[in-house]
């Protein structure tokens, strides 16, 4: 099976191509340039550069969520426009899974995938590396630091933090949690190919999706969104005082 995978969820993206599980190529760039301007050139030179091409394409998986709102909008739509036209199944990935993958050979140790998800919270999810797999403990939910470090207390697993609010993270609970270790910079950030081993797990189970059901999953209102109910919260209060 090949899987062309993408990730931008955050600062960084990247694009994968994996056969039957093993890596073929990746690009990965933190450039700081938009996503809309990167990601989709980055899919059509690897590909080219591998020989391939997107007719030889089983499966387009994606970091689906959670993550920035731009980003996620940006790789869902570039995911969905390369799979409709052939029909191609996709994998609406876990963001915190798929940055989970890459430390699953850290048998016994806990991963806590962190992404900065401002208002003094995190994105998190907690995983059990396994060696050749994952064990999933908690549901992808954002979560203030307090409570993170509260939870963490009571795991008795040595403990890593990875993702692009890693940093954030370690810096915050290192203090009250000391057996929490900072992942190292090249296994840190999100990469597409934690996308396509989370997509092979997908597949297993049969919940690959075609391209008109595939969608961002935020976890959470955007600012607007937010804005827009607080003004029509204003609204509808300044109305029932007029009323009375």
């Amino acid at each position: 099976m090949n899987i062309l995978a993408l990730e931008a969820s955050a600062g960084p993206c990247s694009v994968a191509l994996c056969r039957d599980g093993v890596l073929v190529a990746q690009s990965w760039q933190n450039s700081g340039l938009t996503h809309s301007r990167t990601l989709l050139p980055m899919a059509d030179s690897l590909l080219r550069n591998c020989g391939a091409s997107l007719d030889e394409v089983d499966v387009v998986a994606v970091a689906a969520g959670p993550g920035s709102f731009t980003g996620l909008r940006i790789a869902v739509s570039t995911a969905k426009g390369l799979a409709w036209g052939r029909d191609l199944d996709c994998a609406p990935c876990s963001t915190l899974e798929s940055m989970a993958w890459p430390l699953a050979h850290l048998e016994g140790r806990l991963i806590v995938c962190a992404m900065d998800a401002r208002r003094g919270q995190v994105y998190n999810a907690l995983f059990l590396a396994a060696g050749e797999g994952l064990e999933r403990l908690t549901p992808d939910r954002a979560i203030s630091l307090a409570e993170l470090g509260a939870e963490l207390k009571n795991q008795n697993f040595p403990k890593i933090v990875v993702g692009d609010g890693a940093a954030l993270c370690y810096n915050g609970l290192r203090e009250q949690i000391p057996d929490l270790a900072l992942a190292p910079e090249h296994l840190r950030w999100q990469s597409a190919w934690g996308v396509a081993r989370a997509a092979r797990e997908l597949a297993a189970r049969g919940e690959l999706v075609k391209g008109g059901r595939l969608v961002p999953v935020y976890h959470r209102l955007s600012q607007a969104e937010r804005e827009r109910l607080a003004r029509e919260r204003n609204e509808t209060n300044g109305r029932g005082i007029q009323d009375v």
